[in-house]
């Protein structure tokens, strides 16, 4: 199979197409063809190195899987070869008492696809039967491969963990990345009032018609000043927080009495700078969530399917265009996600 791989760490330019073994499914596991895998800053992250992770050469990206059943090792109820499908990205052992309770993000033995072990960036992947979600026939292969990872996330965020509900204000953060997309309109299906941010008009633009109510510049603006005047210095009950050191101290700040923060990621920075004061004065609550379960992924996928949730892709590309699908990614020259096409 053609596949593009990574042999060592760093720039785009470490992205090869590559001629591979076709992988082989084992017991309980799935081969997919994939027709469109859709990109993540966890890809970008993967290919510079991460501290203290490490990855075996050659390495497959790609989080966000949809394609055909291509093979089964043996025979498995619901699943058949041809079939139409998308893959929750994370994997796990599904007998510990994490995956038992729902938790499979907490399991010993989690790993994401294209992260700790071979993605999506070919024309093949095998992944457990567990992940494989059927799709149906009125949803695309791209639009598929942009939902997973970041509808996932805004859902465990927003609905697992911050339990928003009808009525309060949330703040988004970089509306137009793939988490910031899920996330507003994720809000808006559990009735809150969203305020969003993002660096360009144009994305600003975009926001409000995924269902943001107010929107603010980032770049341009002050916005704690912009939350608190559109919410009567109230501040909002819940912030997405996932850009990190850039806007953790404004997004402390921004939160009402008792308001949560949640948080995904740490883009750019992991070290956020804490008013230890208004944490317990105001009585927040500042919470941490990755990635999400398979149960939470299928409680999302049938309001994706029913167009409630509506995946935005900027651009689909060759596979043998991924160099350039990264760089687009990291100038931040994209709103919602770029989708390779294998």
């Amino acid at each position: 199979m053609k596949a593009v791989v990574i042999r060592a760490h760093g720039g785009p330019e470490v992205l090869r197409l590559e001629e591979m073994a076709d992988p082989v499914p084992g017991p309980g596991e799935v081969l997919v063809r994939v027709r469109a895998c859709a990109l993540n800053h966890l890809d970008l992250w993967t290919r510079g190195g991460l501290p203290g992770r490490t990855v075996a050469f050659p390495h497959v990206l790609g989080n966000d899987v949809a394609g055909e059943v291509a093979a089964l090792e043996s025979p498995i109820e619901g699943l058949f070869v041809g079939q139409r499908v998308m893959l929750q990205p994370g994997t796990s052992c599904g007998r510990c008492r994490e995956c038992l309770a729902g938790e499979d993000s907490s399991c010993r033995q989690y790993r994401i696809l294209g992260y700790q072990i071979h993605g999506g960036y070919a024309e093949l992947v095998r992944c457990p039967a567990s992940n494989v979600i059927p799709l149906p026939d009125g949803i695309g292969f791209e639009e598929a491969a942009a939902f997973p990872l970041v509808f996932l996330t805004a859902w465990r965020m927003l609905v697992t963990r911050a339990r928003v509900r009808l009525g309060e204000d949330v703040l988004v953060w970089a509306a137009g990345s793939g988490v910031g997309m899920a996330a507003v309109q994720v809000a808006k299906l559990f009735g809150a009032r969203v305020i969003a941010t993002a660096g360009t008009d144009a994305k600003l633009e975009r926001a409000r018609q995924l269902g943001a109510d107010e929107v603010v510049n980032h770049r341009t603006a002050d916005v704690v000043a912009e939350v608190r005047r559109l919410t009567g210095r109230k501040g909002v009950d819940v912030v997405v927080e996932h850009v990190g050191e850039a806007t953790w101290e404004r997004s402390i700040l921004a939160l009402a009495h008792r308001g949560r923060l949640v948080t995904c990621g740490a883009t750019t920075g992991p070290n956020g700078k804490t008013e230890l004061r208004y944490v317990f004065s105001k009585q927040l609550t500042l919470m941490g969530s990755y990635m999400g379960s398979k149960s939470e992924l299928l409680e999302a996928a049938p309001h994706f399917f029913a167009r409630r949730l509506r995946t935005v892709v900027h651009a689909t590309l060759p596979l043998a265009e991924a160099r350039r699908a990264h760089e687009t990614m990291e100038a931040s020259a994209h709103f919602g996600k770029i989708v390779l096409r294998a």
